[in-house]
């Protein structure tokens, strides 16, 4: 196998036959063959092809051929030859998401993340963003929404794509069978789609329950009873309750048990942090509208006494992505300090972001180092456990993770298709570039545009 980028360029001639230059061919290792087979993405031509004595790595395509393969735009990509025949362009990515009919802003509240990701792969492949309804099955092709070098974007219909990056915004859209099975579609075609769905919060618990990460997850009850509820509060002396398909901390309960004072409930609403007292547990269970019966579409969570810094208690996010090597790494970790009275350490509701380094070095000192590589450790067994029992392939997660003060890591929270408010920290600014790096990396190694020291 032969890697390089190269330019391409169009011919005005009729004939069916591609040009390269010495310089690319030797690269190549091009046969001395009549002919060559040309793919991009999903489509291939046949061609025969001639050698230009002139100096760099350029191919020059004839208009018939740019129409049948459907080349999206003239410029620089990655060109790699297997078999001294077999030439492919690209690699065409597919990002997957919501796309709509604004021309400034085409994925709406994700345009810039997009387009920044875009930026990665810039002069070495091909990106767009697309929709469900952009693929054309009968065709094998996707209208997709391409940047623009100088800003703004444009459409151009392309092969169906090397590599699928899946960012569809909706929960709810996601969970309809007919998502299900057009994702299915790609896979049947042998398009690699990654980052299948978003996870409930009980899918998690049931992966990794019965591996040896699982003793980071606190324990857990879905849909619980009234009496699995007073009992874990007896128990732990506060749990948190949260809905199983929830986001942003919204909808979540902090309960809690003071044998001689009762029972408190802290959680948000109308923009509020509140903390309410019962003498009762059944007036408890009032608020939460369940006094007999369970508490459906909810978790119950175990309770853990974390690390504080001004009696505030501190969380971690960690970022974590597949390389080129097809290895989980952590591509960045903010540290956030939940506010004064808020349920969750979420920023919107009074949390504070923080590096791991700002937070650790106060708590642990001389020993924080030790501490946060330890916490990695734990994060990638995660990760790697939950890829193991997975059905699907997975290139990146986001961990809430906390640090008990014992010192134990535990993780809450896990999220296959994690924001990036953790980057918006000027010190993190770096880790958020190195975050969309190895995500084109991945992009790499699944479309297999990797040079063979790679593997």
């Amino acid at each position: 196998m032969s890697l390089t980028t190269c330019t391409i360029h169009v011919t005005q001639r009729q004939e069916r036959v591609i040009y390269l230059t010495s310089e690319l061919a030797r690269t190549l290792k091009l046969a001395k063959a009549k002919s060559v087979s040309l793919q991009m993405g999903s489509k291939t031509a046949s061609t025969g092809f001639k050698l230009l004595k002139k100096t760099g790595n350029h191919l020059y395509v004839p208009l018939s051929v740019m129409s049948q393969l459907r080349i999206p735009h003239l410029g620089s990509c990655t060109i790699m030859c297997t078999n001294g025949k077999d030439i492919r362009l690209g690699p065409l990515i597919g990002i997957l998401t919501s796309v709509s009919s604004s021309g400034s802003a085409p994925f709406g509240s994700r345009t810039e993340f997009i387009r920044q990701f875009m930026k990665v792969g810039t002069g070495k492949s091909f990106y767009f963003g697309f929709s469900p309804r952009d693929v054309n099955w009968a065709q094998s092709t996707v209208t997709g929404t391409f940047p623009r070098k100088e800003g703004g974007w444009f459409r151009k219909t392309v092969p169906l794509p090397d590599v699928v990056y899946n960012r569809l915004p909706s929960r709810k859209a996601e969970k309809l069978p007919s998502m299900n099975a057009f994702k299915q579609r790609f896979i049947k075609r042998g398009i690699p789609l990654f980052n299948w769905a978003f996870f409930d919060k009980w899918d998690i618990y049931n992966l990794l329950e019965g591996t040896d990460a699982f003793k980071h997850v606190p324990e857990s009850h879905i849909n619980p009873s009234s009496a699995q509820i007073k009992e874990m509060l007896e128990r732990h002396k506060f749990i948190y309750l949260k809905p199983t398909g929830g986001s942003l901390g919204i909808g979540i309960y902090r309960l809690t048990y003071k044998p001689k004072r009762g029972y408190y409930a802290r959680f948000r609403r109308a923009g509020k942090n509140v903390l309410l007292r019962f003498s009762k547990f059944e007036s408890l269970m009032a608020l939460l509208n369940r006094s007999n019966g369970r508490l459906n579409h909810y978790v119950a969570q175990q309770g853990i006494r974390l690390i504080e810094i001004d009696n505030c208690p501190i969380d971690f996010r960690f970022h974590l992505t597949k390389n080129i090597n097809n290895q989980w790494v952590v591509a960045g970790i903010g540290a956030k300090k939940a506010g004064k009275g808020s349920v969750t350490t979420h920023v919107r509701t009074g949390g504070q972001l923080m590096t791991p380094d700002q937070v650790l070095r106060q708590i642990f000192g001389a020993r924080a180092d030790q501490v946060l590589a330890s916490a990695k450790d734990t994060a990638i067994k995660l990760a790697e456990s939950i890829e193991n029992n997975g059905k699907h392939t997975l290139g990146e997660l986001g961990f809430d993770i906390g640090i008990d003060q014992n010192e134990k890591i535990w993780m809450f929270e896990a999220n296959s298709k994690p924001g990036r408010s953790i980057f918006k920290h000027p010190a993190l600014k770096g880790e958020g570039k190195a975050a969309l790096q190895y995500i084109y990396d991945y992009c790499l190694y699944l479309s297999r545009f990797r040079a063979r020291r790679d593997t």
